[in-house]
């Protein structure tokens, strides 16, 4: 799903509720189904634009399984970073943490993300979901 990030509003994206609504917009355009059981029918879950399967009950964020899976910003700073490196792909991780002042390790983080997608769709696509990049450390090291 191509979206051209550098060509959009960013003042469009000034609310996480503005991010969230895009997200689940594009996420689910085609559609609900449940990752758990298949089903489609679903209601609307505890927290903002999250969904609830009616049949196993499975409640799924507009955010899991995409590129702002266990994104622990605000989805304001991440759209902007994600706009920032849209914008100019140089851009190193220091000047991204001097213009949004968060820690440059954050924005590392999100731009190896950012850029991991890139390389492997050639766009970015934020329903790509690196399970390496999200899952828990303890789960790839080894126990002999």
């Amino acid at each position: 799903m191509k979206i051209p990030f550098d060509k959009l509003d960013i003042q469009a994206f000034h609310s996480n509720e503005n991010c969230l609504k895009f997200i689940a917009e594009k996420k689910w355009e085609n559609g609900y189904t449940c990752r758990n059981c298949g089903n489609t029918n679903y209601c609307k879950g505890k927290t903002p634009y999250s969904r609830r399967c009616t049949r196993c009950k499975h409640e799924e964020s507009a955010t899991s399984n995409t590129i702002f899976h266990r994104c622990r910003i605000e989805l304001t700073e991440a759209f902007r970073i994600m706009y920032l490196v849209c914008s100019d792909p140089g851009i190193s991780t220091y000047e991204l943490s001097r213009q949004m002042e968060i820690r440059q390790m954050t924005c590392w983080k999100l731009k190896n993300k950012l850029m991991e997608c890139i390389r492997e769709k050639g766009e970015i696509d934020i329903l790509y979901n690196d399970v390496k990049a999200n899952a828990p450390e303890e789960a790839f090291t080894r126990s002999d």
